[in-house]
């Protein structure tokens, strides 16, 4: 039967069955291809990963982010605190006070940092320097202009020197510091029975426990327990650590007198220094709470409008279906 079939259609038998063969082996071919730029891709981010550079930068970023947060915070969310000292020696810890500006939407009570400036300025000021506050702070904040530039000339400067070479005497003006009490750290001192008294610009974020511990402090003094031996010239507060502090109790019922006719109890006038301090260690924490809320506004729309972009743009990929035909076999 072969014999009766014409030698044309043999050699084109024999034609289309070496096409097949030499179709199977590029496949074969790209296949393995394929496989190998695979691997290859595999291997080489293998080896990327398991540098020594790209390990060296991920610990850096690592110990540098925990660090950022502790500088931030203060302490780490999942690792306790250990101290030195016993409980007895860190003082009393003080309870949580519902601060009118705590709040994430909350701003400080100016009408408060305005008493507390008066509190500081007639009480405090005697012995504790604000070294990083200017005057030209509290305009706007508690002050017009005018009532700080008539506080700021009420206090001469020393500056110079003039065209004589010598230096001179001057009114305070906006860009000077509100002055300390003490010429040096060895006056303080001397004027102190050998303590120093801090700089209060940044006290609330220096002590553990902030604005409660400060208030707690000033309003804490009381008779020493049965028992308790404490040295002439020493004060016992459970706040303090050690619960013997050097410096006496200053705020008492009625010991200034405030414009606005607020009542001057020793809790009202503690609130009110507390309030002004904790401005004065944050003059920024009305601004960056609108920053904040400014920020999670905008990211916030700007989120919702790349999702629907995205399913938007990707909808039509997503959802197209694709179809081969393939072409028909010619006899």
């Amino acid at each position: 039967m072969l014999a009766r079939l014409p030698a044309g259609a043999l050699k084109n038998v024999a034609s289309l069955k070496a096409a097949r063969t030499t179709a199977l082996n590029g496949a074969r071919g790209l296949q393995g291809v394929r496989f190998a730029s695979s691997s290859s891709s595999s291997s080489a981010f293998e080896s990327f990963a398991s540098s020594r550079v790209v390990l060296a930068s991920a610990t850096a970023l690592t110990v540098g982010s925990v660090a950022w947060y502790a500088n931030l915070y203060g302490t780490l969310p999942f690792i306790g605190e250990v101290h030195a000292n016993s409980p007895a020696e860190e003082g009393l810890h003080p309870p949580h006070y519902p601060w009118s500006h705590a709040g994430l939407f909350d701003t400080f009570d100016h009408a408060s940092i305005r008493r507390g400036y008066q509190v500081y300025r007639e009480v405090c000021a005697a012995c504790h320097s604000l070294d990083r506050i200017a005057w030209r702070n509290l305009v706007g904040v508690s002050h017009t202009a005018d009532e700080v530039k008539a506080m700021a000339e009420e206090i001469e400067y020393q500056d110079g020197p003039n065209d004589e070479g010598e230096m001179f005497m001057r009114p305070g003006k906006l860009s000077d510091y509100i002055p300390s009490p003490y010429p040096n750290e060895e006056a303080a001192r001397a004027g102190n029975g050998g303590a120093l008294p801090p700089d209060l610009s940044l006290i609330v974020k220096a002590r553990h426990g902030g604005a409660d511990y400060i208030f707690a402090l000033l309003t804490g003094y009381r008779d020493p327990p049965a028992g308790f031996e404490i040295r002439d010239g020493m004060n016992y507060n459970p706040y303090f650590p050690g619960n013997a502090i050097s410096m006496a109790r200053v705020l008492f019922d009625g010991l200034v007198e405030y414009d606005d006719g607020t009542p001057a109890t020793t809790s009202q006038m503690a609130k009110d220094v507390v309030t002004f301090l904790n401005w004065a260690a944050e003059p920024e924490h009305d601004e960056r709470k609108k920053s904040g809320l400014k920020a999670v506004i905008l990211f916030s729309a700007l989120t919702v409008i790349s999702i629907y972009i995205k399913r938007f743009k990707w909808s039509v990929i997503k959802s197209r279906k694709i179809m081969y035909n393939p072409p028909a076999e010619k006899h």
